[in-house]
């Protein structure tokens, strides 16, 4: 075969793997319309381009996005060459401009990736597919740069070919083909496509490891990029494994108030499930998750703090803390000013900051109390006479046994009489005189507080000689 024979040949090769490679993924897709995140670079053209070529994938209904960060000069231009190439292929096309803001624990290119799946989940319908270019050698950048900010299993399992995105999916479909398949696809097409300055700026680390790293590895080691392929695949089902038990291990350790974790259990777990145990628990409250540190920290504290401490660690947006035998997660805590107070005649009373609103409960809408109560916060020394003749109580002695957590007892509202009496402790426990108030509306009292995973049912009139759980 002639040099140039073999040179059309090896082009058409090229072609066809990207061809086939396309083909074959979306025969194992879920059913539902492909949408292209589509850049205008290199990858994501060829991506667009072999899709459009497909008809199963234009039976199913495609389209493009372009995001548009804003960031570059030439931004518009960009937009303007994507919308002319979607549209000479028949394909529906959309453009979004968005606005980065970076983000402090961020990069700016991490901060644009953050705002472009943003975008783009606003945009998809259920069960939609967003079609993503990244190629094996994206694939083996990432598993580098994982590696070198110490991932475990799931991390250096790095992008999945499926997963789930918004109400869609995220796809993947060229993972197993390097980046020179998709330049010759390119090539023989005749394909034009954007070049971004950025790329070639070694400040960014990813731009560092393709332009500075990887080639001095694959001229030592050329297999490289299809090892670290197949070890991230190996990661991926070692961290999917670890999932679904880590996943079972919480149902046994979660408390009743899904914001809690029974610490002693959690920490007698192995020490692979320890740590993916409790990310599980904090992206199933919608918390940030602790970095290694963090993490760590929370173990040493948890471990060396005596009985009677509450140790907590916070990491930005979080706090963990810990109180008895249990574990408490949430979002830092705001306590109210000692000098608030507020009448309270029954009507919806919104509490100051993140603490909700107090009102009766059981009553009509135009119910009022007979005699209007005050609501502030503890001061310290208050007691309370329960419901029923009951005993009088320290306010200081009630709440610790009825194990309300230390930091709660500042953000309780407590209501007063005229004569400054405390009469109820937010919905936790009522006394003669509130109980006299409510009776003739045979209503409770109820305190909507959003920081509060579990409910508490609302304080009545009736039957109260202690706290309602």
């Amino acid at each position: 075969m002639a040099p140039a024979e073999h040179g059309v040949d090896a082009m058409r090769g090229m072609t066809n793997r990207v061809s086939e490679m396309v083909e074959s993924a979306i025969d194992a897709l879920p059913r539902g319309p492909i949408l292209v995140a589509y850049s205008g670079g290199l990858d994501s053209t060829v991506l667009l381009h072999a899709l459009a070529a497909n008809d199963a994938a234009r039976a199913r209904g495609l389209r493009a996005v372009h995001i548009d960060h804003g960031i570059s000069d030439s931004s518009a231009a960009w937009a303007r060459h994507c919308e002319v190439f979607a549209t000479s292929l028949g394909v529906e096309f959309l453009a979004r401009r968005v606005d980065v803001t970076r983000q402090a624990d961020l990069g700016l290119e991490a901060s644009a990736r953050h705002a472009r799946y943003a975008a783009i989940e606003t945009l998809i319908s259920p069960g939609e597919i967003v079609a993503l270019a990244h190629h094996r050698d994206d694939q083996t950048e990432t598993v580098l740069l994982k590696l070198l900010r110490g991932a475990g299993p799931e991390g250096l399992g790095a992008m999945r070919p499926m997963r789930r995105l918004g109400v869609g999916h995220a796809w993947r479909p060229l993972l197993g083909l390097p980046r020179a398949a998709l330049r010759e696809y390119a090539g023989a097409q005749g394909l034009n496509w954007i070049g971004d300055p950025s790329n070639e700026d070694p400040g960014i680390d990813r731009n560092y490891l393709r332009l500075q790293v990887l080639p001095r590895i694959v001229a030592r080691w050329p297999e490289a990029a299809g090892s670290i392929a197949q070890s991230a695949a190996w990661a991926r089902s070692a961290a999917e494994f670890i999932d679904g038990e880590a996943r079972r291990a919480l149902a046994r350790v979660q408390g009743l108030d899904p914001a809690t974790l029974h610490f002693r259990d959690w920490l007698d777990l192995p020490e692979a499930l320890r740590d993916p145990v409790l990310r599980q628990w904090l992206r199933g409250l919608g918390l940030a998750e602790p970095t290694h540190f963090q993490a760590t920290e929370l173990v040493r504290q948890i471990n060396e703090a005596a009985e009677d401490r509450q140790p907590c660690v916070r990491w930005p947006g979080v706090e963990v803390r810990r109180y008895r035998d249990l574990l408490y997660a949430m979002r830092p805590l705001q306590f109210p000013p000692l000098d608030w107070n507020a009448p309270f005649d029954g009507s919806e009373l919104r509490l100051p900051l993140d603490l909700g609103t107090l009102r009766l409960s059981g009553a009509s809408a135009d119910a009022r109390l007979a005699q209007p109560l005050q609501v502030r916060f503890r001061r310290g020394g208050e007691n309370l006479r329960l419901a029923g003749h009951g005993p009088t109580r320290e306010l200081r002695d009630l709440l610790q046994e009825s194990g309300v957590p230390p930091w709660q007892r500042a953000r309780l509202p407590l209501l007063f009489d005229a004569d400054e009496r405390l009469v109820a402790i937010a919905d936790l426990f009522i006394g003669d005189a509130a109980a006299a108030l409510l009776a003739p509306l045979d209503a409770g009292i109820e305190w909507i507080d959003p920081t509060r995973r579990q409910p508490t049912p609302p304080a009545r009139s009736i039957d109260l000689a202690g706290p309602l759980r």
